[in-house]
């Protein structure tokens, strides 16, 4: 399935109309979640479930500890870290209408800040990714008996 997603890019670097493009997107998409399912019934919901174990094992000492109090200055930090890359790509937009050519058009400084909002996930701590997807809980309530 990963080797059928570098048509995507084959695709555009040959000219290929870009409703082409979208839609062989789309199929792939389609293809890859019919896929999963079909693993899924073949091996199983327990070696589904081992099989993710072993590939993403890995990943789960990366997750930052929620245990683990962040002092003021990491937090600081961490938050400059998390909104600077934010605002910069909600107004990256509107530069150009004042201040035309000022706004560099540079993949490397949009995966600079990419790189910036994921690793202040990491500065803020697990407490900061609870928080966050709070946000997306409609019951979700502050418990904290800190004052603001």
């Amino acid at each position: 399935m990963l080797s059928l997603w570098l048509l995507v890019p084959l695709a555009a670097a040959a000219d290929v109309p870009r409703s082409t493009i979208a839609a062989i997107t789309g199929a792939l998409f389609i293809i890859n979640k019919v896929l999963l399912l079909l693993v899924i019934a073949v091996m199983g919901k327990a070696g589904f479930q081992e099989l993710k174990q072993h590939v993403f094992g890995y990943v789960s000492g990366l997750v930052p500890s929620a245990e683990l109090e962040v002092s003021v200055t990491r937090h600081r930090i961490g938050l400059v870290m998390f909104c600077l890359p934010l605002v910069c790509s909600f107004l990256e937009p509107y530069v150009d209408a004042f201040a035309p050519g000022l706004r560099p058009n540079s993949w490397a400084l949009q995966l600079l800040g990419d790189a910036l909002l994921v690793s202040s996930f990491f500065v803020l701590g697990g407490n900061f990714w609870e928080k966050l997807r709070a946000l997306f809980i409609r019951t979700a309530r502050v418990t904290s008996a800190d004052p603001v």
